[in-house]
C-alpha cells in the first residue's frame, strides 16, 4: 500500500511549514510584537490563495501549525476581507515590521537572492 501524499496534501504541508518558519522567527523578537509580525509578513507576502489555504487548515484544527501562528490568525486577513484590513496592510504598511524592519527602514520588498553589487 503507497502512502504517498496527493499534492494538495503537500502545498499545506509546504504552507504550514513556511508559516512555522516565520512564527520560528519572530520567537526571538519581543514576546509583544511576536503574532503581529507574523501576521504583518503573511498579510503582505502571502497571495490570498495560500491565505485562504491556511485559515482553511485553521478552521480544521490547525494540525502542525505552531502556537505563535494559531495566536497570530487573528491578526491575518482573511482573503474574502476588505482590502485594508488586517496588521500590515492600508495606512499602518508604511510603519514597517516590529523592530524596524521592512520597507519603511530601507529593506526590499523581495528576498534578496542576489548580492547588490552583483546584480
Amino acid at each position: 500500500m503507497s502512502h504517498e501524499k496527493s499534492p494538495e496534501q503537500l502545498v499545506l504541508d509546504k504552507l504550514v511549514r513556511m508559516a512555522n518558519q516565520i512564527a520560528t522567527f519572530f520567537l526571538s523578537q519581543p514576546e509583544n510584537v511576536r503574532a503581529e509580525g507574523v501576521a504583518t509578513h503573511i498579510n503582505k507576502f502571502w497571495e490570498p490563495r495560500m491565505r485562504r489555504q491556511l485559515f482553511e487548515h485553521l478552521d480544521r484544527g490547525g494540525e502542525g501549525l505552531l502556537p505563535l501562528v494559531i495566536q497570530a490568525s487573528v491578526l491575518i486577513r482573511r482573503p474574502e476581507a476588505k482590502v485594508g484590513s488586517g496588521v500590515g496592510v492600508g495606512d499602518n504598511a508604511a510603519q514597517g515590521a516590529p523592530g524596524g524592519k521592512g520597507p519603511s527602514a530601507g529593506e526590499s520588498l523581495s528576498e534578496p537572492s542576489i548580492p547588490e553589487n552583483l546584480a
